[in-house]
């Protein structure tokens, strides 16, 4: 039997899309932006950056939990971003 039956393949982080939900002159989003670059420069994930004063239903969500960090649409952390953790989830 092959040792990789049964095994989940592990994502390939340059594959991942890394999303930073903030918005201007926040210094938590300026702290999460440093420690998704960082892991994502380093993985190979792409990062995108979003702002809940230009979306309605981003501030409807996540005005509260301002910085957020979604992986590849799923919500993964907020308000002080792991680099361990991050690093972890995109697989590094």
């Amino acid at each position: 039997m092959s040792p990789l039956l049964g095994r989940r393949a592990r994502p390939n982080p340059a594959d991942r899309v890394v999303t930073l939900i903030g918005k201007p002159d926040c210094h938590l989003c300026d702290d999460a932006r440093a420690v998704v670059r960082k892991v994502a420069g380093e993985l190979g994930a792409r990062v995108e950056e979003r702002y809940i004063t230009e979306d309605p239903e981003l501030h409807r969500k996540y005005w509260e939990q301002i910085p957020v960090v979604l992986i590849d649409g799923e919500q993964h952390d907020f308000w002080r971003v792991s680099e361990e953790r991050l690093r972890k989830a995109l697989g590094g």
